[in-house]
């Protein structure tokens, strides 16, 4: 009763608008910093501990609020540039602020900290967050809005919690030559008067550009309007933008005319070029169309895939699905080895550039399935499909309940789980343990260099094989 009292009589004490000043002591899993104002907990993004700052107070809760950097009063030694402290200052990039070696620190006390407290493992240590060998310009894919400034077309990043559109001079996670086809095809619209779309009277044509790249320096462009039809007009302006740049080797036009915040239409139609960019991958050249997904950091995947194998006891002639597979990416690399590998994938598009690489690269053992993982994994488990270990690479959502069920139905020894939010991760983890299985390896990978996002893979084994090798 004391306690919330307590906490009540602090809550009082600020509102928003206050502008108060406060010392960052840590930070939270999201990546934004913590400090306490009179004991009373304030989240304050773009900050870092040791910064002492002056903010303003933008919300307040029962047990908490939030405020804004007005201005740094101390900065901390781990702070890059004491003078800017805005997401847009740091180009829309929430762990920018940091000196790269910091990020890294931070993120591996991030995936600790969700590991004890949702995972339920008090004493975990993990080794150091693999660093990225490119922490600039290493995005293989970016989308960008457009939007109207100063009677100009512009492209950018929605600022924080809001759909207004800024733009930066040059996107620092972008591939060099992502940045260079937006600046052209900016030019290029500007020229021609183009109308960009209003997502409040639902009027205008131009919605959003993605650019593709791949390690060959060649490009898709896929330009998503708010049309039924592809007009000539738009057509000849990406011709140009092609003319003007040779090494685009893909044009598409996506049609997305729905009221929705979903970027890529329904029908995306080719006007030039190739159907799809190739990436190579350990001897594999992948196909990769608009809508396949496909690691943004190529270097970094390569080796988050190598640990991710290397996990396992032995793929040697054995049986795996590859849960979740995208274009097939990491279970093709398996199949070099597995006896057969069932790649599960429920955007259709990915799995048929899954099979389309398989067949140009001569893999035959490997069946693309195309559906949820959890209906797909179930009629294997019906049609009596041997199936002796599986590598999950979900969403940010995590598992269902019902595969960590599945798996445990299996009674597989071991998998594998390439994880890109260690806070679902870890509630799978918690899950596996009550159906008899431990987290036995981790390993934090770093493929957002300059955002407080963290890519993990962990081993997780039946307990039981832990018991019995124990008493050999």
């Amino acid at each position: 009763m004391m306690k919330s009292f307590t906490l009540k009589l602090r809550n009082k004490m600020l509102k928003v608008s206050d502008i108060i000043q406060i010392k960052i002591d840590k930070i939270v899993f999201g990546g934004e910093g913590l400090g306490y104002y009179n004991g009373f907990a304030v989240f304050v993004p773009m900050s870092i501990p040791e910064d002492e700052l002056e903010i303003e107070i933008i919300s307040v809760k029962k047990t908490y609020a939030r405020g804004l950097i007005k201005n740094i009063i101390k900065a901390s030694p781990e702070r890059i540039d004491s003078y800017k402290f805005t997401f847009e200052d740091f180009y829309g990039c929430d762990f920018a602020m940091l000196k790269y070696e910091s990020q890294l620190k931070y993120k591996k006390l991030m995936v600790e900290e969700v590991m004890r407290k949702i995972a339920g493992l008090p004493d975990i240590k993990i080794s150091d967050v693999l660093a990225s060998e490119d922490v600039y310009n290493y995005r293989n894919k970016i989308i960008e809005p457009f939007s109207v400034y100063g009677n100009k077309i512009i492209t950018g990043f929605f600022k924080r919690k809001s759909h207004e559109v800024f733009e930066v001079d040059e996107n620092i996670l972008n591939s060099k030559l992502g940045n260079r086809i937006i600046k052209e095809l900016k030019e290029i619209l500007n020229k021609n008067k183009i109308s960009v779309y209003n997502e409040i009277t639902h009027k205008g044509l131009l919605r959003n550009i993605m650019i593709r790249t791949n390690s060959n320096n060649k490009a898709m462009v896929i330009l998503i309007i708010n049309s039924n039809k592809i007009t000539e007009n738009i057509k000849k302006l990406l011709f140009k933008l092609r003319e003007n740049i040779e090494e685009i080797k893909s044009i598409y036009i996506s049609l997305n005319s729905k009221k929705t915040n979903t970027v890529i239409g329904e029908k995306n139609i080719l006007i030039y070029g190739e159907e799809s960019i190739k990436e190579n991958i350990n001897g594999i050249e992948f196909n990769i169309s608009p809508t396949s997904f496909f690691q943004i950091n190529v270097k970094q995947a390569k080796r988050l895939y190598d640990i991710a194998i290397s996990f396992f006891d032995n793929i040697n002639n054995k049986y795996i699905v590859d849960a979740y597979s995208g274009t097939g990416t990491i279970g093709m690399i398996m199949a070099k080895k597995a006896k057969k590998v069932y790649a599960i994938e429920i955007v259709k598009s990915a799995s048929e550039d899954g099979e389309k690489t398989a067949k140009e690269n001569g893999i035959e053992n490997i069946e693309f399935l195309n559906g949820a993982v959890e209906k797909e994994l179930v009629k294997l488990i019906n049609a009596n499909k041997r199936i002796d270990t599986i590598i999950f690479d979900p969403p940010r959502k995590g598992l269902d309940a019902s595969i960590i069920d599945k798996v445990a139905e299996l009674n597989l020894k071991e998998v594998v789980y390439i994880s890109c939010n260690p806070s679902t991760f870890a509630r799978d983890v918690k899950l596996f343990s009550e159906k008899g299985y431990i987290l036995k390896k981790l390993q934090a990978v770093d493929m957002f260099p300059q955002t407080s996002h963290i890519e993990c893979v962990g081993l997780i084994k039946r307990k039981n094989i832990e018991i019995f090798l124990k008493n050999i």
